[in-house]
């Protein structure tokens, strides 16, 4: 799977003013709205996940005939760390079934800056996306998508770049703020994430995701919750939605788990020199 728009591909080079002006071009290039051709519906990782209806707007007569086809490939992307190189892996499945798994080794150019994830690790995730056969409907990100100083995280420009609907998970919330306080919520609660002094190029109040409880327990409240936001061709709403339907009694979406643990597989491998 190649870029289909290279010149967002991030350049671990550039300077911060030439990253950062990237970026707004990447945000500007992005859609922040549905426009993907498989039924939400239909994306799960358990059977009785598949049969809960999804309030998409869609009739029952077509979700009916949705009903029939394969679920939708969603692919996860992580990475680990080996000294001064990434472990960039994507795994794709296609409900209960992984399909095809892809990874790369590489060399880290910069140091972390906050903000600029993406001219860090973004070249690395394209090196494991450059491996990947198969064309995913779906990329679920380990990483900001909107929720981003400059709407443009992780998720949002390498969605962007590979042009494929994506949405972005992070366990800490890097900007914007919560419309209500997220501690100690039940499961499956959500807020708006909402756009603040912080963020370039939106509106204060501008909803750019949602922090939601994917997972809880009644006698103690100790998890805290994920921070979801659209990366392309997603809106704000059906990210949230989709990454509920994803996290199969854990509090991380499926997708991300599996990169997780091919990530760590891999990792093993090149410690060892396999």
């Amino acid at each position: 799977m190649r870029p289909l728009r290279p010149e967002f591909v991030p350049d671990a080079a550039a300077t911060r003013e030439e990253m950062e002006t990237l970026q707004l071009d990447v945000a500007a290039a992005a859609t922040w709205r549905d426009d993907f051709d498989f039924d939400p519906g239909r994306v799960a990782v358990d059977a009785d996940a598949r049969q809960r209806p999804l309030d998409d707007g869609t009739d029952t007569e077509q979700r009916s005939l949705d009903g029939e086809r394969d679920p939708p490939l969603v692919a996860g992307v992580d990475q680990a760390f080996l000294d001064d190189r990434a472990v960039s892996v994507v795994v794709a499945s296609r409900g209960e079934t992984v399909v095809e798994r892809a990874h790369a080794v590489t060399d880290l150019e910069i140091p972390y800056i906050p903000g600029l994830l993406a001219f860090r690790e973004g070249g690395p995730i394209l090196a494991a996306f450059a491996e990947l056969d198969c064309d995913p409907d779906l990329v679920v990100f380990d990483g900001s998508g909107r929720i981003h100083f400059r709407q443009a995280g992780l998720a949002t420009h390498i969605g962007v770049t590979l042009d494929v609907p994506s949405v972005g998970v992070a366990k800490r919330l890097l900007c914007g703020s919560p419309e209500s306080d997220v501690g100690g919520r039940p499961e499956g609660w959500r807020t708006p994430i909402l756009a603040d002094e912080s963020v370039e190029n939106a509106e204060p109040g501008t909803e750019l995701g949602h922090a939601l409880q994917s997972r809880q327990y009644d006698s103690r409240p100790i998890v805290n919750p994920l921070y979801v936001s659209p990366g392309h061709r997603v809106s704000v709403d059906t990210a949230t939605d989709l990454v509920e339907r994803l996290c199969a009694g854990y509090k991380l979406p499926e997708p991300t788990r599996l990169a997780d643990a091919y990530a760590d597989e891999v990792k093993r491998d090149a410690a060892e020199g396999k």
